[in-house]
């Protein structure tokens, strides 16, 4: 099976005048099957997904630091199928090895449950491209050097793939869709090159896979952060369901106060607010995604309060303390919480 086409003479003659690079270009084909034998496709149901596809495209190829282009190529086969054609927008040696890797990996990516790492998978991938034999057909040492230190980049950069937001709700949006149509039993994706051979082998997944695609909830795990310093503008005295507000890395931010030792010290007087008074505290910040897969605030809440201020003087709460006695918890303590 072909995965790399070696660079020609032509493609890398940096020393010839007015001699253009071989950027390098591949495709992604994509091919619906229908539950009927049919090649007709809601008109609006292809477009959104065509949408969410170029969105994952453009993610993976941000991810990786590619500028590119995509234009849609076209096809004389029968069936219900398109191609992207992927280039990068400059020229450059590698870009043959970068848009191959990078097209393998977006396929594995779509394909891929969202319960297994896309991450590792990648990294398998382009080690087993760079296995074959194709990779080795380079005109000089330079040209190998240049390509295998570009490899290297794109391995490290595997490790943002499973952390991408957009592309877990890109690829979720894309198989929603197609789930809300029934007429389609399942979808094939292939990476191919710029002759049309196959990069590697095409993904297919079934209807009965669609769910497993698809997220669940588009609410964010919480992230918190202790320690930290909060400017305190507007408390709540008394008991109520107001939130407080106070200035956050140099923002005004609306809180839930949920340490009840401090509430308490608030509502009985022990504590006196004054222009600046800050608190030293855990807060958790809660996060959706939207369509898009951009991450929005939803709320902070202030969990403990470890100290507050009186006159420049920190005074320590209960909870604080009991907090700073706590040891960290080495790895097998962590292990022992699930056994």
């Amino acid at each position: 099976m072909h995965y790399f086409r070696g660079l020609r003479k032509e493609d890398i003659a940096m020393s010839e005048p007015n001699v253009q690079v071989y950027t390098g270009s591949n495709c992604i084909e994509v091919q619906y099957y229908f539950e009927e034998e049919t090649h007709l496709m809601d008109a609006l149901v292809q477009n959104k997904c065509e949408y969410e596809l170029l969105a994952l495209i453009k993610e993976v190829a941000a991810r990786f630091r590619l500028s590119i282009h995509i234009e849609t190529a076209p096809l004389a086969e029968k069936g219900f199928r398109w191609r992207f054609k992927v280039a990068l927008k400059k020229d450059n040696k590698t870009g043959p090895v970068a848009i191959t890797i990078a097209t393998a990996v977006l396929v594995a990516m779509i394909a891929n449950p969202l319960a297994t790492s896309g991450s590792e998978e990648a990294r398998q991938l382009i080690d087993h491209l760079v296995a074959t034999p194709e990779f080795e057909q380079f005109s000089d040492e330079k040209t190998k050097a240049l390509v295998e230190k570009r490899v290297q980049q794109m391995v490290a950069s595997c490790s943002n793939l499973d952390a991408s937001n957009v592309l877990k709700k890109r690829r979720s949006n894309f198989f929603e869709l197609l789930k809300k149509y029934p007429r389609i039993n399942k979808v094939q994706l292939t990476a191919l090159d710029e002759q049309r051979s196959k990069i590697t082998q095409e993904k297919t997944i079934t209807r009965q896979r669609f769910e497993q695609q698809i997220l669940t909830s588009d609410v964010l795990e919480p992230e918190e952060i202790d320690h930290v310093d909060i400017e305190i503008v507007s408390p709540v005295l008394k008991k109520s369901n107001y939130k407080w507000v106070g200035v956050y890395n140099g923002k005004a931010r609306s809180f839930t106060m949920l340490s009840k030792e401090f509430k308490k010290l608030v509502q009985s007087g022990k504590v006196e607010f004054k222009n600046g008074t800050i608190i030293n505290c855990q807060i958790s910040i809660h996060k959706k995604i939207n369509s898009e897969g951009t991450e929005r605030i939803t709320g902070m809440t202030i969990d403990r309060v470890n100290q507050y201020y009186e006159n420049d003087k920190p005074v320590e709460t209960n909870e604080g303390k009991k907090q700073k006695k706590q040891p960290e918890q080495g790895p097998t303590q962590q292990l022992a919480l699930f056994m």
